[in-house]
């Protein structure tokens, strides 16, 4: 069980669950699947934490455990389908809840250990945010010598340049406009373009070698590929409603690729909140009490946010 001191992380999916634009909900229904706390009791069978360790929950707290993929540490890709931290189905029927709230219960092999250094006000969206940037960056080999877009400078893209920047790797910002310039040339940002300018895809054209797509609106993807060097690779990250569309020759002619990329395995969650804590990585938030929680909503829905929510999980009642 971990207790309520530490920080939530509110996150888009939350809105879109409790609204029910992803489809109908079982209620009640707590969200939040970016938790940070201490442990308050271990069951009798529990030996990888202990009470009083801060620990961090994430998308997942559950799995097959035997299929290949959760054999290899991911079981965000689980062939028979990981269990959602909050409006999943257990194996017992019951619908899980997530981090809203005063304590939660997990499978202890779904926590991880969250360094001490990290500072608890602002750690939390590294357990969706961190990982779904880290993992992408970790397995096409993001590092010294690679150059890196990130399309997007919201909650996930800003964390992405603060972590492809300590990888070593050429970051360079794609966003609508320039308004967030200097925040994205401070977070470790080497360029910083502004796509409603159509020079930007003359200019820099066939450069990268891995592109991050941390939006979920609709984009022309075409001229996305474009900006790809021979062998680079486009990964969606925001998922968008709709199919996209390329043109095929635009992959074909330099063996470039589409992808996409869930979170992340809960190996790579830890490497990830290590990593950070290495390189003094936070994601940039806002502290909120409970009850403004209904406002928070809404000004994330209006990007009136630099550049995530955390609630103070101290405030529940």
């Amino acid at each position: 069980m971990i207790e309520r001191s530490g920080g939530r992380a509110t996150a888009a999916a939350d809105i879109h669950t409790v609204r029910g634009d992803w489809g109908p909900i079982t209620y009640p229904q707590v969200v939040g699947h970016e938790i940070v706390g201490r442990v308050a009791q271990v069951g009798s069978a529990v030996t990888k934490h202990q009470v009083g360790d801060r620990v961090g929950v994430g998308c997942e707290s559950g799995s097959c455990g035997e299929c290949e993929q959760c054999k290899k540490g991911q079981e965000v890709y689980c062939l028979k389908g990981n269990l959602q931290t909050y409006n999943g189905v257990d194996a017992d029927g019951t619908i899980t809840q997530g981090g809203y709230s005063q304590t939660t219960v997990v499978n202890e092999d779904f926590v991880l250990k969250v360094p001490e250094s990290l500072d608890p006000a602002r750690v939390a969206p590294l357990l969706c945010a961190g990982v779904t940037l880290y993992s992408p960056l970790k397995h096409w080999k993001a590092g010294p010598g690679t150059k890196v877009a990130v399309i997007g400078m919201g909650g996930l893209g800003h964390v992405g340049v603060k972590i492809a920047h300590a990888m070593g790797a050429e970051v360079t910002v794609l966003s609508r406009t320039l308004s967030k310039q200097d925040d994205g040339l401070a977070f470790g940002a080497d360029r910083y373009y502004a796509t409603a300018d159509p020079a930007t895809f003359e200019k820099l054209a066939g450069t990268f070698d891995l592109i991050l797509n941390t939006v979920s609106a609709g984009l022309d993807h075409s001229q996305y590929v474009n900006l790809l060097a021979v062998d680079g690779t486009l990964v969606i990250l925001g998922a968008p409603t709709a199919p996209i569309s390329v043109d095929a020759m635009s992959l074909v002619a330099f063996r470039r690729s589409i992808a996409g990329s869930a979170n992340g395995g809960i190996p790579d969650t830890q490497e990830m909140l290590d990593f950070c804590a290495e390189h003094s990585i936070l994601p940039e938030t806002e502290l909120i009490s409970a009850s403004q929680i209904n406002d928070a909503y809404e000004r994330v829905l209006a990007s009136d946010v630099r550049y995530r929510f955390v609630i103070d999980a101290k405030t529940f009642a």
